[in-house]
């Protein structure tokens, strides 16, 4: 082979192997912590992974079952799984060290904001035999708190102690979590099920058709000030006649599902994320009830505490969201 002709075919070779070697390291699988596969988040999860693997090239992704925000945060931070959804208060609580994470190991500084999602009202969902019609017939009860770790154990715990109360306030302070509360409520172990969440949700639905369980109104000068002195939490309603039963709004307050990541990612791939997401979130609001009015502007502020990822602020800027 002459000169000319070696240095063409190695020149191809280099190219090929580069390509190959290119594409290789753009074949990722990106993890997602969720939480209870009877929750919102588990479906969100797989939504977001369903509209990376449509749009992002050579990307996979996988929407993983969690005990929820707490697990998801430190996973996260540790660099278990590249993005995880927890709640706004929980968000707010690693960024500024306080509340339940207060005397938490973990360090949360290299946590970052991607974007937010639906609301989750704080819903209390009892038995109608239970004489249960607000906050405070709970005392005497017996109540599922939520799974350590989890995030509807977390507002559980700040509502708790805003009222003054302890788990000795309840005949049983159950904890079990959330894909196995409400068959506990239709079967009498517990009379009352707490749970921070999207609507409608299918647990929730259950204990409404199955059980003939109620929705309980949460509201009062404790709460009043709860919301006032906290920005993550807003007062919201759960629309009536969305389960059976209950044909009537009920108010409540709540908070904002939220999705984050780490410093340590990288900002293209968050930037791909972010993009799948956003030009496609016509498609994102048909994939469940909960994000059916999702809007972008709210997306990129609301329930965020954590600084932005350098990702997801580019794209934000890019569009005008910023």
């Amino acid at each position: 082979m002459k000169r000319g002709g070696q240095c063409a075919f190695l020149l191809l070779l280099a190219v090929a192997i580069f390509a190959s070697f290119s594409k290789a390291v753009r074949a990722e699988e990106i993890l997602i912590g969720t939480g209870s596969t009877s929750g919102v988040y588990y479906p969100a999860g797989r939504a977001i992974c369903r509209l990376i693997e449509r749009n992002v090239e050579g990307l996979t992704c996988k929407a993983l079952p969690t005990a929820g925000s707490l697990s998801n945060l430190n996973n996260v931070v540790g660099g278990a799984i590249e993005i995880g959804l927890a709640q706004s208060d929980w968000q707010y609580h690693a960024v500024t060290g306080t509340g339940p994470v207060e005397f938490v190991d973990t360090g949360f500084d290299n946590l970052r904001a991607l974007f937010s999602l639906h609301g989750e009202p704080f819903t209390v969902v009892a038995r109608r035999d239970a004489a249960i019609r607000r906050l405070d017939d709970l005392k005497g009860k017996r109540v599922n708190i939520g799974n350590p770790g989890s995030g509807q154990r977390a507002t559980m715990e700040v509502v708790m102690a805003a009222k003054g109360w302890t788990k000795k306030d309840f005949v049983l302070a159950e904890e079990l979590p959330a894909s196995q509360q409400s068959l506990a409520l239709c079967h009498n172990r517990i009379q009352a099920m707490i749970y921070t969440v999207g609507h409608p949700n299918a647990s929730v639905g259950q204990a409404a058709g199955l059980c003939d369980a109620v929705l309980v109104e949460v509201a009062g000068e404790t709460i009043d000030k709860l919301v006032a002195e906290n920005p993550y939490y807003a007062y919201t309603t759960v629309p009536g006649g969305m389960y059976a039963g209950n044909p009537d709004n009920v108010t409540t307050f709540g908070v904002k599902a939220t999705v984050v990541s780490s410093a340590d990612v990288d900002a293209e791939l968050i930037y791909a994320v972010m993009k799948a997401v956003f030009d496609n979130l016509g498609d994102l609001r048909r994939m469940h009830p909960a994000f059916g009015l999702l809007d972008a502007k709210d997306m990129a502020r609301d329930g965020l505490s954590a600084p932005l990822h350098e990702g997801a602020e580019r794209y934000f800027r890019e569009k005008g969201l910023l």
